[in-house]
């Protein structure tokens, strides 16, 4: 079974997914390990890892030491092209389809396919889509492209339908890391019962409550990342995981 199968297995019998975001600048190799496991042990479906930038000198170590510590999929979310290792179970092949900068439309894609093949890692093809969070993002300022107003469903509906007659597998709606402001659920539903693909929602999210929103809405997995960096921020995976999980 694929990463991809098992994810949307997941999503089938739980209602909905939730997948702890790992930022590698964020934390030491041991915390990365740590977290990862606790994440794993509170009901998380996933382990996201990647980040917009990355400091660390060695991406492969960063997998291997989570990869240890959880028997649930491993998934790359990746800031750029230095973020891909054998080690991981999967990667998003994200595309950024909100922006118009070439670079993160298809230039790094290009550049990445080939070392995603020779390594043999499992691509999930995702169409990334910023939205507009309330204050600018590491992901908007590196990517130097503008979100998609809050206020206007319509764009985030046409460039999902766009994405899934690209024929890519996910959509992926981000406030972006430090979102004051979580993707609204308006947006949500309209997406949702616009397009026929799964979507992932992330960013801002910062209560269990939110997260449970955001399913009720129409996501099928939610994505929280800074929430769980603060002092005692594992101890919520659990909640959160229960919030998601919409039909236990």
């Amino acid at each position: 079974m694929t990463t991809l199968e098992k994810i949307m297995k997941i999503r089938d019998e739980k209602g909905a997914g939730y997948f702890v975001l790992i930022d590698p600048d964020k934390w030491q190799l041991t915390q990365i390990a740590e977290m990862a496991n606790s994440a794993c042990e509170g009901g998380a479906d996933a382990i996201l890892v990647g980040g917009s930038l990355l400091m660390s000198s060695s991406f492969d170590e960063l997998v291997q030491a989570i990869k240890k510590q959880i028997d649930i999929p491993l998934i790359i979310f990746p800031g750029g092209i230095t973020q891909v290792s054998r080690y991981a179970d999967a990667i998003f092949f994200l595309s950024l389809l909100s922006g118009r900068n070439p670079t993160y439309l298809i230039g790094e894609q290009v550049r990445a396919a080939p070392a995603i093949k020779a390594l043999g890692i499992e691509p999930i093809s995702v169409a990334y889509m910023l939205i507009e969070s309330g204050k600018t993002t590491s992901a908007e300022f590196m990517s130097n492209t503008r979100p998609i107003p809050r206020n206007k469903p319509e764009i985030a509906m046409a460039t999902a339908l766009a994405a899934q007659y690209f024929g890519l597998k996910m959509i992926y709606l981000e406030g972006g890391s430090g979102a004051q402001y979580p993707v609204p659920d308006e947006m949500i539903r309209e997406v949702h019962n616009y397009i026929s693909i799964p979507m992932i929602v992330g960013g801002g999210i910062k209560t269990p409550d939110e997260a449970a929103a955001k399913v009720k809405a129409g996501a099928s997995f939610v994505v929280t990342g800074n929430v769980l960096e603060k002092d005692g921020g594992v101890h919520l995976v659990k909640e959160f995981a229960e919030a998601v999980h919409s039909r236990n």
